[in-house]
């Protein structure tokens, strides 16, 4: 593949400006295929970044320039270094939050029983708060094509932002979460688990939204702190003796099962193994003893439920309990009582919400005589999907798993393996991966009662009386992916038997969103599709992503690979930190503290916001700060002010030319020395690093260096040539060395001289910069000058002269090496600080002392 690039160099404007480059440098990118992925290259010369597919549901705020401009600063760096980025874009755009944003904005719902409308528009967006209160029912195929259709039209928007930020990536590449490729390769893996037995149905205790009307994974969990109240309860034990138990959740009574207490606690010893009766209802549960059991909470012995928490289920499943369940799918009570519970009672909780259950429970034991007491306010954590506005319930449904350690030591063991073959960066969100795998109490459910997703790809043989048979699911030929149960019948089966007893039903569920963005580097990679892309990219070299998604999205993606592939799926993990609002809060869509960054960016230049973005290193959080984004700006400003200044000294046609002065040399060995560190940085992912030696260096190259040796640059001989070649060389250097951080204006002014883009130019070396010194240099001697004129500046300053004035004499006292060194450079002092004589006094002070007669 050929360097992609111009013929001709642009020669410097009159009046540079910053204004607009954005437009004419992303479109020039893009019509040149600066950063097109050359897949005729070999692996080792190939770097490949899974890039996380943001989700499509919104605006992107100033947390998503943050870390996705971390991720284009390595990516920038690796292309110079001469490796070939696979670098592509994608978007998470199936599951809930795509859905929920389709009925804010058309006020609309999904009814899978409608019939499918071929002429059906929707109305007019946005709608008004009334049509979202009372929405629209369609078809299940008319909310999904919806669905698609806003997707399209907010990508679109993500990908013009990306553009205008200056992300160095691949746009052919860009994929989405629910195209084609990501169902093939979605639905491919999870045929490929059921087959091997790491994917499997069970009928069992689920965590379910209510408002979204789906189950919910463990690791989309989060407590949110919620007022409530103890109600203590009487139970009635053997003897007529009395048993209290606190709860805050009155209303499953009816769903009671058994009490259960600590093994040591010895206030109720004597009652486990008997049986107790529960107020209203008069059931008889036995007591039992488990560890789980907290004497020191409430009166020591807890009331088990099925199912009222988490707790609960395992009580339920440990001590073999049976199971009452009162809460449906839709968060209201079911009108039938469990087996066993009188209808008498229960018929005023039938079809009760459950505050409104929690109600009739209260009043029929106050009406018994078996609450005790008032009940006591409490603010305590409750559990709730991470993206739902309700509190989770527990419900017992048929789900599909994935075994991810979770029940299985070896597998646990397995997976714990491969995150410490995992290079972390920064390394100790190690720990967070180690304490997440560690502490799973279950398999990982993957299926989702929703409809905007990855079908799960199987059907069910109904038998005679139309009773589905789960055990023995019909699955497709991986060559038929993808595939909609819906709306496709099986292998062997006629659409006319959908249905039908001895026909079949398809799945009704799609498979959770991280089933599918857990496989990205499959399906931009090209699994199974494309053998020779994908054998070029994967293992992939970077996984760049959130802290807080670690235990979501970093682990189910090594869990699949591990599954699969029998490795990681990618060498390096980059997590990136957290933007806090002014009150030092982390910023998020929820908090309503976010800050969009268009305007920004339109304000200030990308390149500003980029080098915001800079200053905060991996896995640390980061303020935003207008302030910091201005100080880029003035960056920006000066680098491009700077470059005009010396190409106007006519350095464009120097470079590679000898420096023979010691200013010019030492300058260089200077620069070296950034070249090093800033290099050793971004090897170690800490572009904050790089850019602080760049820019320290930059600022003192502008305010010293130039000053020093532009009366030189000015004149002819070979002081002047070695200063044009000096200016020459540093400005080559230090434009690559800002490009990864500052792609607009490097690219602006490299196109003023040199040929081709600067983001295919090859990342400056040590030994590029060290053989243009041509000689032995002293380092320190730029720093001895820019001391020297620096004393000079400040006594015109405190006498209030301008910097032009002119200094009949001034003596350098000092160390006699020292001024021995200064004499090397006392030209260029004199120059500078327009100095009529500068005489050199040695062992008069310790140290450079400047002494100026103005």
């Amino acid at each position: 593949m050929t360097e992609p690039g111009r013929s001709a160099r642009a020669g410097v404007p009159e009046r540079p400006t910053l204004d607009g480059i954005e437009d004419t440098w992303a479109r020039r990118w893009q019509d040149d295929g600066t950063y097109a992925f050359d897949r005729t290259k070999a692996r080792a010369d190939v770097y490949s970044i899974d890039t996380p597919p943001p989700t499509v549901s919104g605006e992107l705020h100033m947390g998503h320039v943050f870390s996705y401009t971390h991720t284009d600063t390595v990516a920038r760096f690796q292309r110079m270094r001469g490796r070939t980025v696979f670098y592509p874009m994608g978007w998470d755009d199936n599951g809930l939050p795509t859905e929920r944003r389709v009925q804010n904005v058309y006020g609309v719902r999904c009814d899978p029983t409608l019939p499918y409308d071929p002429h059906w528009q929707p109305p007019a967006a946005p709608v008004d708060d009334a049509a979202r209160k009372n929405p629209t029912p369609i078809s299940r195929r008319n909310f999904v094509e919806l669905c698609g259709t806003l997707t399209v039209v907010d990508e679109q928007a993500f990908e013009a932002l990306w553009r205008r930020l200056g992300l160095s990536v691949d746009w052919s590449l860009t994929y989405t979460t629910i195209g084609r490729a990501a169902r093939v390769a979605s639905q491919r893996a999870f045929l490929r688990n059921l087959a091997r037995g790491e994917a499997y149905q069970a009928e069992a205790p689920t965590l379910w939204d209510v408002g979204f009307a789906t189950a919910v994974a463990q690791a989309e969990l989060e407590d949110r702190e919620r007022p409530g109240a103890y109600h203590r309860l009487r139970f009635a034990g053997p003897g007529g003796r009395e048993v209290l138990i606190d709860t805050t959740r009155p209303e499953l009574l009816p769903a009671c099962v058994a009490l259960v207490c600590h093994p040591d606690d010895e206030r109720y010893a004597d009652l486990v193994g008997t049986v107790v009766r529960t107020p209203v209802f008069g059931v008889a549960v036995p007591v039992r003893a488990h560890p789980l059991a907290d004497p020191a909470k409430g009166t020591g012995v807890a009331m088990v439920c099925t199912f009222g928490d988490l707790t609960d289920v395992t009580w339920w499943r440990e001590l073999q309990l049976d199971t009452r369940v009162v809460i449906g799918r839709d968060g209201r009570l079911l009108p039938e009582p469990p087996a066993g519970v009188p209808a008498g009672p229960y018929a005023a909780l039938a079809g009760q919400t459950v505050a409104g259950a929690r109600r009739v429970v209260v009043g029929l034991l106050a009406d018994a005589g078996d609450l005790v007491g008032e009940p006591r306010p409490v603010v305590h954590p409750v559990k709730f999907y991470e993206k739902g506005d309700r509190p989770l319930e527990i419900v017992s449904t048929r789900q599909w798993y994935l075994r991810n350690g979770g029940r299985d030591a070896g597998l646990r063991a397995e997976l714990l393996a491969r995150g410490g073959e995992l290079r972390w960066v920064p390394g100790h969100m190690r720990s967070r991966y180690e304490h997440w795998v560690g502490g799973l109490t279950g398999d990982w459910l993957v299926s989702r009662q929703r409809f905007f997703g990855v079908p799960v790809p199987v059907w069910y043989r109904l038998d005679d009386t139309g009773e589905p048979d789960f055990t023995h699911p019909l699955t497709p030929d991986e060559s038929a992916l993808p595939v909609d149960p819906s709306g496709e019948p099986p292998p062997g089966y006629d659409e006319s038997l959908r249905g039908l007893p001895g026909g079949f039903v398809g799945d009704p569920d799609v498979l959770d969103t991280w089933a599918t963005s857990s496989l990205t580097p499959q399906i931009v990679g090209g699994w199974e599709t494309d053998p020779d892309l994908f054998g070029r990219v994967f293992p992939m070299d970077l996984r760049p992503q959130g802290q807080e998604i670690i235990r979501t999205w970093l682990f189910a993606t090594v869990a699949r690979a591990h599954l699969e592939h029998g490795v990681l799926p990618w060498r390096d993990a980059v997590l990136s930190g957290w933007i806090l609002d002014p009150d030092r809060k982390k910023m998020a869509k929820s908090k309503g503290n976010v800050v969009t960054p268009m305007a920004l960016l339109e304000q200030y230049g990308s390149d500003a916001v980029r080098y915001w973005a800079a200053s905060g290193r991996p896995g640390m959080d980061l303020a935003f700060d207008p302030a910091q984004i201005r100080v880029g700006r003035r960056l920006a400003t000066k680098l491009l002010n700077a470059s005009r200044f010396a190409l106007g000294l006519g350095a464009a046609d120097a470079l590679r030319a000898a420096t023979t002065q010691p200013l010019d040399t030492a300058m260089l060995a200077e620069l070296s020395g950034v070249v090093a560190a800033a290099t050793s940085a971004f090897d170690g992912y800490d572009h904050t690093a790089a850019l602080q030696a760049t820019e320290s260096f930059f600022w003192r190259f502008c305010d010293d260096y130039i000053e020093l040796v532009k009366e030189r640059a000015y004149g002819t001989g070979p002081g002047a040539d070695s200063a044009r070649a000096a200016l020459a060389t540093a400005l080559s250097v230090q434009l690559r060395l800002f490009a990864p951080v500052l792609p607009f204006v490097t690219e602006e002014v490299w196109s003023w001289w040199r040929y081709g883009s600067v983001h295919r130019a090859p990342w400056p070396t040590t030994y590029e910069v060290d053989r243009a010194i041509g000689g032995t240099a002293d380092a320190g001697l730029l720093r001895l000058a820019s001391d020297a004129l620096g004393q000079v500046r400040r006594a015109k300053s405190e006498r209030k002269l301008s910097m032009k004035a002119e200094v009949p004499l001034a003596e350098a006292l000092g160390p006699a090496d020292l001024l021995d060194r200064l004499t090397l450079v006392a030209d260029d002092v004199r120059a500078a600080g327009r100095i009529g004589r500068l005489d050199l006094l040695p062992g008069r002070t310790p140290e450079l002392v400047i002494a100026c007669a103005v």
